[in-house]
C-alpha cells in the first residue's frame, strides 16, 4: 500500500505555480480543480470572467490560491503577453496547461477561411507562442512541465473538421519538437489526448442520436468519457512522477484508439 509520504513526494504540487489556458470550464476546470488538490496555485487564462467567483471560492477553501487574467488567445499579441501576466501574478511558472481551444465544423466543400484561420490559430499556435515564453522561465529556473491537450484527431482523419484535425496533429508535432530541445533542460512537455468527453464542444454530436450511438458503439468503455477523467493524468504529467516522460501523447479514451 502507497503511503501518503510516497504519494506526496512523487505526486504532490506544493508549492508550484500551475497556469491553465481555459480553466474555467470543461476539461480545463477539471483539470485546474485537481492540480489545485494536489498542492499547486492556480493561474487561470480565459477568454471570459465566466464562473469566477465560484471557482474562486472552491480553489480557496483547498487552501490554495487562484489568480486570473482574461484575454483573445487566437491573438499573437494576447498569447505571446499570457505567460507575462502568471510571472507578474506569482512570480513564477512551473506548470503550463495549453488547454485553450476550438473547433469549427463545415464540410470541406463548404468550410469557410475565417473559421480555419481561428481554429489553427487557437488551437496550434497560441500553444507555440505559450510554450515559447513559458518554457525561456522554466529553463532559467532549471525545471518544468508543459501539457498539450491533443485529440483522437491527433491521430485520425475525423469527418467535417479539417481545420480542428490539422491543429490537433500539429499539437503532437509540437509537443514531440518541444520536447527533443528542452528535455535536456529538465523541461518536460508531454500531452493528453481525450477520447470523447462530454464537453460543449461535443454537445451536438451526443445530440445526434445516430452518431451518438455509433461512437458508444466503438469504445470499448461503453460510456463517453468525462472531464475529470483526464484530470488524475494531469496531475502526473505535472509531478515528479513523470520526470522522464518527453514527448509522449498519453491516451485517455476508454480504450477508443484500440477498438
Amino acid at each position: 500500500m502507497a503511503t501518503v509520504e510516497y504519494l506526496y513526494e512523487h505526486f504532490g504540487l506544493e508549492g508550484k505555480v500551475a497556469m491553465i489556458t481555459g480553466g474555467n470550464s470543461g476539461i480545463g476546470w477539471a483539470i485546474a480543480k485537481n492540480l489545485a488538490k494536489a498542492g499547486a496555485d492556480l493561474f487561470l487564462f480565459t477568454h471570459s470572467t465566466r464562473n469566477k467567483e465560484e471557482i474562486t471560492n472552491e480553489i480557496e477553501a483547498l487552501g490554495r490560491k487562484v489568480k486570473f487574467a482574461h484575454g483573445d488567445l487566437d491573438k499573437e499579441d494576447d498569447a505571446m503577453g499570457a505567460v507575462e501576466k502568471c510571472i507578474e501574478a506569482y512570480g513564477r511558472i512551473d506548470i503550463l496547461v495549453n488547454n485553450a481551444g476550438t473547433i469549427h465544423r463545415a464540410p470541406l466543400l463548404e468550410g469557410d477561411n475565417e473559421g480555419w484561420k481561428k481554429v489553427i490559430d487557437l488551437n496550434l499556435s497560441s500553444i507555440y507562442y505559450l510554450s515559447k515564453v513559458a518554457a525561456k522561465y522554466m529553463v532559467e529556473q532549471g525545471s518544468g512541465k508543459i501539457i498539450n491537450i491533443a485529440s483522437m484527431l491527433s491521430f485520425q482523419g475525423g469527418k467535417f473538421v479539417p481545420s480542428y484535425t490539422a491543429s490537433k496533429h500539429g499539437v503532437a508535432g509540437l509537443t514531440k519538437a518541444f520536447a527533443n530541445e528542452l528535455a535536456e533542460k529538465n523541461v518536460q512537455i508531454n500531452a493528453i489526448a481525450p477520447g470523447y468527453i462530454e464537453t460543449a464542444n461535443t454537445a451536438p454530436i451526443r445530440a445526434d442520436e445516430k452518431r451518438n450511438a455509433e461512437i458508444l458503439g466503438r469504445i470499448p468503455a461503453a460510456r463517453w468519457g468525462k472531464p475529470e477523467d483526464l484530470a488524475a493524468a494531469a496531475v502526473f504529467l505535472s509531478s515528479k512522477a513523470s520526470d522522464y516522460m518527453n514527448g509522449h501523447v498519453l491516451c485517455v479514451d476508454g480504450g477508443w484508439l484500440v477498438r
